[in-house]
């Protein structure tokens, strides 16, 4: 037992102290949802992401994360509970045109066969962002998503941008 709880520990410390990328979303809280005594809690964590190719739009989702031992060592399968919340934090700057249903940021959700994914899209019509959050599975898919749209406003006296400009045909 002692040598598990060791265990536990190290690869908790390593995943922790490992550095973050530019490109990783950042942490913003989490709330336990299931106590574990001797390891690592159920959370729900909330992340942002700025839009890469979208300068003035960001992102919030939530997601599930499994604690005890399977999900301290990255055994745990996540559940495909995301959601997600997107809006226009500054003036809309378009930084290169992007594709109907293009990814803005994904993730492994297990250790092989289930991956995250954030969309973005634009509703020509209405000049807005649309950004779906999904989660895939190589052998069944999943049909768990979430939805957020963001219409381009102005900021300070600049009109906003059209989206359907940045779209490739």
């Amino acid at each position: 037992m002692q040598f598990g709880m060791a265990l536990v520990t190290v690869v908790g410390m390593a995943v922790s102290t490992a550095p973050a990328r530019a490109d990783d979303p950042d942490r913003i809280f989490d709330k336990s949802t299931v106590w574990r005594p001797l390891t690592p809690n159920d959370k729900l964590v909330v992340y942002g992401i700025d839009d890469p190719a979208v300068g003035g739009v960001a992102c919030w989702y939530t997601q599930p994360e499994k604690g005890g031992i399977k999900g301290t060592l990255g055994l745990a399968e996540d559940v495909s509970d995301i959601s997600l919340a997107c809006r226009q934090t500054g003036p809309v700057q378009f930084k290169e045109k992007f594709k109907q249903g293009e990814v803005v940021f994904s993730e492994r959700r297990s250790l092989i066969f289930k991956s995250m994914q954030i969309v973005r899209g634009c509703d020509v019509k209405r000049n807005t962002l649309i950004y779906m959050v999904y989660s895939d599975r190589v052998i069944q898919g999943s049909p768990k998503n979430s939805t957020s749209a963001v219409p381009l406003m102005p900021w300070g006296t600049e009109p906003p941008p059209k989206c359907a400009e940045f779209v490739k045909g």
